[in-house]
């Protein structure tokens, strides 16, 4: 009998365990799953990740918007196979990877920066540049790297360390808001109204109507938008078209100073009564322009990528083209669906060269009408850069706006 008990108490703490096990596994899990949704949000909340890699420093350095998270010492490229610096984006992951140009060394960790060889990856550090182009980074760190970063993310290398700064600027654009309308109409408004009446429905009066904001499917998508100064036609070219749309013979379009485009100059100034001396100044070219009613165009233009392909270009216009320009690059930080203003930050590429990112963004003019596109495709952590220097197109293989500033 005893025994009988004793058996029985233990059954009984055996099943009293499980219910308690699976009442704490059902509260588990509830909490799991409702802080899931929460870690999540915390995670789309989270300002856009970058990296900046110092060469002289040989430092790189981890920042999520403003903020710094973590840095970590490199070796970058040795004499005659330098690193370059610019504006690069990862391209392209791999835990495991081995180099195709040297000996099949391995890479771990990597993450691709260009096709041409350049990339992030586990790699000796003896203090000093020793790799073929590439960054090392030790291990710890490379691996805590990769589990952060995706594709397109931006790695801005210079030689002098570069820090990210906060900027307001009314050229950066800013999330697209409908305007609200509200229509008031009363019934003696309606009924005084023939044509109003039958086709106003009675819920219509005295209604407010709010236009809402459509969704963006690919809000979760960041841009990457480059403006770059444009080669302008050559001042003559555009003075023989002219002259020759006037009715004056100035013989084909091709920027040489023929003796038809200087005999179609002498006619217009004889006809101008100004002096006939088949030469071009900048009072004639003015003048000619005017009467033509010729607009220059704009000198530069604006391209915008999403996922490593165009799907947008625009001409806008640069003040003062002749000066430096430098390479700048603005990022919009986290804003979410229906807010009507997003923050933006600035990092100099170039040292002082073309000057401080807000007087650069000064210079700046986009047509309204490329200013409300922007807003309607702008998305967290969309980039803005603005340079003097070329950049890299499609290589068929996938790029963003790929930017050598040496």
């Amino acid at each position: 009998m005893l025994s009988f008990k004793k058996e029985y108490r233990k059954s009984f703490a055996c099943v009293l365990a499980g219910a308690t096990a699976l009442s704490m596994a059902a509260v588990t899990g509830a909490s799991a799953r409702d802080s899931a949704p929460q870690a999540e949000e915390e995670a789309e909340n989270k300002a856009p990740l970058h990296m900046l890699v110092s060469l002289n420093e040989q430092k790189i350095s981890v920042y999520q918007g403003l903020d710094l998270i973590e840095t970590s010492p490199i070796s970058s490229g040795k004499r005659g196979h330098s690193t370059p610096t610019g504006v690069f984006s990862i391209l392209e992951k791999r835990r495991k990877h081995f180099s195709n140009l040297y000996d099949n060394a391995p890479m771990p960790f990597m993450q691709r920066l260009t096709w041409s060889g350049v990339a992030l990856h586990v790699g000796k550090l003896p203090g000093y540049p020793a790799s073929h182009g590439c960054i090392r980074m030790p291990r710890p760190f490379a691996k805590s790297l990769y589990s952060m970063t995706s594709r397109g993310m931006h790695v801005v290398v210079t030689r002098d360390p570069a820090t990210p700064e906060s900027v307001d600027h009314a050229v950066l654009p800013q999330p697209f808001v409908p305007k609200t309308e509200v229509a008031s109409l009363s019934g003696e408004t309606i009924e005084a109204d023939p044509a109003l009446r039958g086709a106003i429905q009675p819920a219509s009066i005295d209604s407010n109507v709010t236009l809402v904001q459509p969704e963006n499917p690919h809000f979760d998508r960041p841009l990457r938008m480059i403006i770059t100064p444009q080669k302008q036609p050559s001042r003559v070219k555009v003075l023989q078209r002219l002259l020759n749309q006037m009715g004056y013979n100035a013989g084909p379009v091709d920027g040489i100073m023929g003796r038809k485009t200087r005999a179609a100059i002498s006619l217009y100034q004889e006809g101008a009564e100004l002096p006939v001396t088949g030469n071009v100044t900048d009072a004639l070219v003015a003048r000619i322009h005017k009467e033509a009613g010729y607009e220059k165009p704009h000198n530069a233009v604006l391209r915008v990528r999403r996922k490593f392909r165009d799907i947008y270009q625009a001409p806008v216009s640069i003040r003062n083209i002749d000066q430096e320009i430098g390479t700048h690059v603005f990022t919009a930080l986290q804003f979410e669906q229906g807010d009507s203003s997003v923050e933006w930050m600035a990092v100099t590429a170039e040292g002082e060269r073309g000057g401080a990112s807000p007087d650069i963004l000064d210079r700046i003019e986009l047509p309204e009408k490329v200013s409300a596109e922007l807003s309607k495709m702008l998305t967290p952590g969309t980039s803005l850069t603005i340079t003097d220097r070329s950049f890299k197109r499609n290589t068929g293989l996938g790029t963003d706006f790929v930017v050598i500033t040496r």
